[in-house]
Parts: structure tokens; sequence; C-alpha cells
């Protein structure tokens, strides 16, 4: 398929090999792209400046790739299929009505001129230059194939497919595409029954057309009576118009069953998710009726659903990722949540890939008003950062004195992932104010990212011992008195005096 966008990929991947080749050796490294050059010297000294200089090389092909090859070439593939359409709705029509005359076959023929014009410079400028990925090298097409140079019935399935992957919804564009594949059908019908009444003898019958009012107008009008079996139709009276009328039934009972089918299934793919979503939350509540669930927390779990449909399109974007590779999740993670995550002071400074390794263990969760993110006194197992919303440090004996306001791109319950061991209880009680959207990074998954980045590790340990005061020298101390106090030798000690106190 003559996608740019693969081919994007694959000059990145190029590029990414050759500077981690390069990233070793300090000899200079020229990189050619065609029409500049970008030259970038790989020293020990200055290989920070190198990858700004490849990253802003990656943007450029980027940049020109994606808007000067994709986008051109998709507007000039609508004029090619503008050309294509007249062609196939204006040939028809000048074999079967008599519209093409001597007083306008100028205009005619200036309009077939500039359709053929289209076609030629399709054909030399645009089809040789088309790039295609065999066997994962990059192909130019070179030589357009036949079938291509004379009928051009490729160029408009590519346009569709090219015109579905740049719209947001691109159901509505499938919805107009089968609705016109109808209309064809029924403009076709219409000139085979002109050219039909007209072998038989305009007004030579009831069946055939009369002669009078607009010839397409009225035939069309019969074409769209005959293929939806409306009825009410002149009976047939030669084995012509038998004949005719026959094939007219058949082909609309099929060609009218496969449209309807494809506009189910159109809107069928438009509503899925949305289905989806409504099983999820019948389903729901009727396990809550059955057990009987109090209607204040039926009422919060709807509120749940609506809000996260709402707010994301889906109820688990976790079920969307898992079906993409690894390094498609992850260049998804940090299109949508690098920059947040970049925001935040306690990873700044860290290693840039582990920071990508971390995006794809995240785990967004939306909390309503008043939910509790945690409480004072719970084993934390996890850290939070707010994606959007905010959430209150409260306390007091009714838990309603708001100590702190916590806002979106921080972080906290950071204590339980970087402080060592286990068993590490919450210091403070976290609700949501409004609805809150949260990053949940697990500790075990943080732990088996930092065994693979030691110095970010210890980026991160001497940036809680600065931002908590001493509270991981106290621990220690703590672990430290912790352990004398059960040394086996004490513990004897101590069962011995009381065998003596207490015989």
């Amino acid at each position: 398929m003559k996608n740019p966008k693969v081919i994007i990929q694959i000059i990145n991947i190029q590029l990414q090999k050759k500077l981690l080749d390069h990233q070793k050796s300090s000899k200079t490294m020229v990189l050619q792209s065609s029409p500049n050059s970008c030259v970038c010297h790989v020293t020990k000294t200055d290989r920070k400046e190198n990858m700004e200089c490849l990253k802003a090389l990656f943007l450029l092909v980027q940049l020109f790739s994606s808007v000067s090859a994709d986008l051109i070439y998709v507007i000039w593939l609508f004029f090619v299929v503008a050309a294509w359409n007249w062609n196939v709705w204006l040939i028809p029509v000048r074999w079967a009505f008599p519209y093409q005359t001597d007083e306008n076959i100028h205009w005619w023929l200036l309009m077939d001129y500039t359709c053929d014009f289209i076609y030629i410079i399709d054909i030399l400028v645009f089809q040789p230059r088309l790039q295609f990925v065999r066997g994962g090298d990059i192909v130019v097409s070179g030589i357009t194939s036949k079938h291509t140079i004379l009928f051009k019935y490729s160029v408009f399935s590519e346009f569709n497919d090219r015109m579905e992957s740049v719209m947001a919804k691109a159901y509505i564009y499938r919805v107009i595409r089968t609705s016109m594949y109808l209309l064809y059908s029924l403009h076709i019908n219409a000139c085979l029954f002109y050219w039909g009444s007209d072998y038989e003898g305009l007004g030579s019958t009831k069946w055939v057309y009369n002669g009078k009012g607009n010839a397409y107008i009225r035939c069309y009008y019969f074409a769209v009576k005959t293929l939806i079996t409306i009825g009410g139709l002149p009976d047939p009276t030669t084995v012509f118009e038998i004949c005719f009328q026959l094939i007219n039934y058949f082909v609309g009972v099929f060609a009218f069953s496969i449209m309807i089918g494809q506009m189910r299934d159109v809107v069928g793919a438009a509503t899925a998710g949305e289905n989806y979503y409504r099983a999820c939350m019948d389903s729901t509540v009727k396990y809550m009726n059955s057990y009987k669930i109090p209607k204040e927390v039926q009422n919060r779990i709807k509120t749940w659903y609506d809000y996260t449909w709402m707010s994301q399109g889906m109820l688990d974007e976790q079920e969307l990722l898992i079906q993409l590779p690894a390094k498609m999740r992850l260049d998804m993670a940090v299109d949508v949540n690098y920059s947040i995550v970049s925001k935040v002071s306690l990873f700044q400074g860290c290693d840039r890939q582990m920071v990508f390794d971390m995006l794809t263990r995240l785990k967004s969760v939306v909390y309503l008003p008043g939910d509790f993110v945690c409480k004072k006194g719970e084993i934390g197992r996890e850290m939070y950062i707010i994606k959007q919303g905010e959430v209150q440090v409260v306390g007091g004996p009714d838990l309603q004195t708001v100590f702190v306001t916590i806002r979106a791109g921080s972080v906290f319950g950071e204590i339980s992932l970087l402080a060592g061991g286990g068993g590490n209880r919450r210091t403070a009680n976290v609700k949501a104010h409004g609805f809150a959207n949260l990053f949940i990074l697990d500790k075990k998954d943080l732990a088996e990212i930092l065994v693979h980045y030691p110095e970010s590790q210890k980026l991160l340990r001497k940036k809680f011992v600065d931002i908590h005061g001493g509270s991981m020298s106290t621990m220690s101390r703590f672990r430290t008195n912790w352990k004398i106090r059960t040394n086996p030798s004490f513990v004897r000690f101590f069962m011995t005096l009381a065998l003596v106190l207490f015989p």
C-alpha cells in the first residue's frame, strides 16, 4: 500500500540505527538528506548537541513527508478522482440520452481534454514518484501499470482509503460513499431505461418513456420505482420489456440487499463503542439490582460510567492498547502522556528512556467528586500523577479540613514507592475535588523499570531525601533498632529474667 507514514517510520528506524552505530566512535558522521544535507559531528564531548541535531532531522523528515508527500498527494488524488467520476457518470448519459449535440460538443470536448490532461500529469509526474515498501525496502514505482493508466480504477479506492485515514469520523465518509453507490446504480438504470425506450420507440407503449418532460428525471424516477420495487408501474407488453423488467427486479433485490447490508455495517461500526458502553452499564445495573446495592452507590457507579465515557470515549484504555505492538504502544503513550509526566519535578533529570518505559506502565483511573484516593494508615503500593482535575489533602475530626490542594501535573504517594522495604503506610488523607483523572504507577512496575536504570534510581532517591528532609535516615535508624531488639540473645535474656521474677 502506498502509505507515506510507513516510509517515515522506516526512515526514522534507519536514522536511529545510524545514531547508535556512530555514538560508539568519535569520528565525524555525515547524513545526506536530499535535497539538502545535514552534517553532524559525533564526538565524546558533543554527543548531546548531535542528539539535538538528529532530533531536528527526524522532525524535518516527518514534517516534509507528512505535509508535502501526504497532503499534496491526497489533494491531487481528489482532482484525479473528480476527472474519473466525470467519465464514469457522464459517459453513460452521453451514450443513452441525446444531450451531446453539434451545438454543445465543444464544451463536452473541453471537459474531456481537461480530464485527459489530469490523467497524463498523473501518469508522468505523480505515479513514477510513488514509493512502496517491498520486503522492508523503499522502492520507487517507476512505470505505472497498464490498467491504472487506462482506467484509473485503483485511484478511487486509494483515495477512499486515504480519506478514511485522515478523517476524525471516517464513518461519515463511508455513509456518503455507500449512498453514492446507490445513486450511481439508479443512474445506470435510468440510462438503460431510456436506451430501451428509444430501442422500442418513444411513446410506442405505455411501459416505455413517452418523450414528454425532462428525459433524465423521468427515467430516473422509473429506475427508483423499479429497483426499490415500489410498484405502480405499467405492465410490460413486449418480450424485450418483460426481459428488461425481470432483470431490473433481480438486480434490484441483490443490489439493494448488499447496499443495505453495507450501510448496516457502517452504522454498526460507528456505534460499536457506544453499544459496548451501554451493554457494560446495563450488566452492571442488573448486577447491582440483583444484590440490592444501595441507590447512592448505584448512582455513583452510573456517574462514573457516564463521565469516563464522555471524557475518554472508552471505559478502559488498556483494552485498546493491548492490541498494538510494544513500539506502537510506546509511541501512543509518549504522544498522549509525555507532556504531563515531563512536567513532574520528581522525574526531571532522569533517563529519558526510563520515563518512556514508565509511560507504558501508567494506568488511567477516574475518581468522582469526594472519592478518597488514599487514606491515612493504608498500605501504600502505588504513586499517583494528576492528569486532570484536582485533589485535596484533608484532615481533622470529620476529614473536612483542607490542608492543601494539589493540581494537574503534581505527584503524591511517592513515599510508598521510593522508601525502602515494604509495609509503608499512607501519611495523609487525599480525596478528589471534582472529577479527577489520575495516573497510577504500581511499586512493582517502578522497581522492574529502575533495575535497568541505576543512575535514575540514585537520582530519585536523592530527590526523595531532599524533599522529605531525612525521613529515609529516620526509617533506617528504626529498622536498625528493630533488628537489635529482635536479636536472639536479647530474647533469651528477657525470657530468663521473666522466669526468675515470675516463677
